[in-house]
């Protein structure tokens, strides 16, 4: 059942369900999520079971913005470095999540049990508001610190960024709340507080310039920090985080990502073979490119590219999914421009083409 914002009882209608142990399809500015009370074991396992995820593949935990989203960290945390107060203080509510290490008898499953929890704080007024509603005490009722969330869709494939993504994934029996669509389009930068330094999992929107001004610390990557800790002879595991496996994201079809020389050439090559097949050959292949390519084929589905990063973004997932609907067996994608600004969609891009 997909509910409407507009509908005050629609958020309330949400927040009796997660109370009850049930799951939700939340909106938020990033994409929509599969939300469930991120301290009710059973009903966290319900998200797994639904997505067909690993359970020790950890999820990310949703928190209010009443003050700041402090006492939602101060629940499930177990300490809040200064550089991800910071970090919090500029960028909650928003697009950042922050892994930290976790409380002791909290949020267990969700953190698929690991010592470390994701956190957030998302910006969408509809994610707020059934936060709110679950935050603030009401008579007979406890209070839910947090709602698990993690993608609303099958794992490994294609975020959803709208409410029909999900009835579409998820099934409509599911109660969804329809925000829209997702204003960013992409998953949240995810920085990792628990090892003495802020160390980037995933990019997302919020870059790293933004991160390291923010903190007025240097943001490693992983491969930074494991060089400084062989140094030091103490290599730590880096926590697991949502979203950070090699293959991930990825549509029906298999992507491939290409120079706009590599993908003229190809699309010529493509030019030839349907010719040679007649003017009845059905369309295999989809185009998403910024270049104006030459002579394509009408056979062709093909959809323009922005030149700006975060419309792509805003598009990315809504694109894929299309091109799927087409029933293509090919994706060919120009490779984005080596800059900071296209680091979220270049990440999600070559997740999508992994094997």
């Amino acid at each position: 059942m997909i509910l409407s914002t507009t509908a005050p009882e629609s958020i309330a209608a949400c927040a009796a369900s997660v109370r009850a142990g049930d799951l939700i399809g939340l909106p938020t500015e990033t994409v929509y999520g599969l939300g469930a009370d991120a301290d009710n074991d059973a009903a966290v396992a319900k998200i797994f079971a639904a997505k067909g995820r690993p359970a020790d593949h950890p999820l990310i935990v949703h928190v209010s913005a009443h003050d700041g989203g402090m006492s939602g960290a101060a629940h499930f945390a177990a300490q809040v470095p200064p550089f991800a107060q910071q970090l919090m203080s500029a960028f909650w509510p928003g697009p950042l999540t922050l892994i930290l290490p976790r409380r002791a008898g909290v949020g267990a499953a969700a953190a698929g049990g690991q010592d470390s929890i994701g956190l957030r704080c998302p910006a969408h007024p509809a994610a707020q508001a059934v936060l709110r509603a679950l935050h603030d005490d009401s008579p007979g009722q406890a209070r839910v610190w947090g709602v698990a969330a993690p993608s609303a869709n099958r794992f490994g494939r294609i975020s959803p960024t709208t409410a029909a993504h999900v009835a579409s994934e998820l099934g409509s029996d599911l109660l969804i709340l329809d925000g829209g669509p997702c204003d960013l389009g992409i998953e949240s930068t995810i920085i990792d507080c628990t090892r003495g330094a802020p160390v980037l999992l995933r990019p997302g929107s919020i870059s790293r310039l933004q991160v390291e001004q923010a903190c007025g610390r240097k943001l490693l990557s992983k491969e930074e920090l494991l060089e400084q800790e062989q140094r030091g002879l103490e290599v730590k595991q880096a926590p697991r985080a949502s979203g950070t496996l090699e293959s991930h994201y990825a549509p029906n079809a298999r992507l491939r990502l290409m120079d706009a020389r590599a993908l003229q050439t190809a699309v010529d090559l493509l030019g030839e073979v349907m010719l040679k097949g007649g003017a009845d050959a059905k369309p295999t292949i989809a185009v998403y490119a910024r270049s104006a390519l030459k002579k394509v084929p009408l056979s062709i589905v093909l959809r323009r590219m922005p030149d700006d990063a975060a419309a792509t973004a805003q598009q990315l997932f809504a694109v894929l999914r299309g091109f799927d609907d087409a029933h293509v067996k090919l994706i060919w994608v120009e490779t984005p421009p080596d800059a900071l600004e296209w680091e979220g969609v270049r990440d999600r891009l070559q997740r999508a083409s992994a094997e």
